[in-house]
C-alpha cells in the first residue's frame, strides 16, 4: 500500500500505481461506488451491476495497494471507504508534471 506523507511529493511508482489502478473501467466504478458513500461493503459492491465477488476482491485488493482504499474488518464484513488523502497527493503530482517539472524517481 501506498503511504503518503502529506507534505512529500509522491514518487513516479507511486503515481503509476494510481494511474494503473484508476485506469481499469471496472476498478474506477467500484473507486466511484466507494467514494460516494461514508463507507461500503463487500456485498455492497457486488450488488453493483456485472461484478462477481471474485472480481470485486480482485479490483478491491488493488485499490488498496494504490491507497485509494483503506478496509476494516468488522465481524464477517469487510468495510471500504476513499482515502481523499491519495487524491489529493495524486492531482498535486500531476500538476507537477503538467506544469513540465520532474517527479522523484523510485524512492
Amino acid at each position: 500500500m501506498i503511504s503518503l506523507h502529506l507534505d512529500d511529493p509522491m514518487d513516479r511508482s507511486e503515481i503509476e500505481k494510481i494511474s494503473k489502478a484508476l485506469g481499469d473501467e471496472t476498478r474506477l466504478r467500484i473507486f466511484e461506488a466507494i467514494s460516494a458513500t461514508k463507507h461500503m461493503n463487500c456485498a455492497e459492491t457486488v450488488s453493483m451491476r456485472g461484478v462477481t465477488p471474485a472480481t470485486v476482491s480482485h479490483h478491491r485488493k488493488i485499490l488498496s495497494e494504490a491507497g485509494l482504499i483503506a478496509s476494516r474488518r468488522e465481524g464477517q464484513f469487510v468495510y471500504s471507504q476513499a482515502v481523499p488523502e491519495t487524491i489529493a497527493a495524486y492531482s498535486r503530482a500531476l500538476t507537477t508534471i503538467a506544469r513540465g517539472k520532474k517527479t522523484a524517481r523510485r524512492r
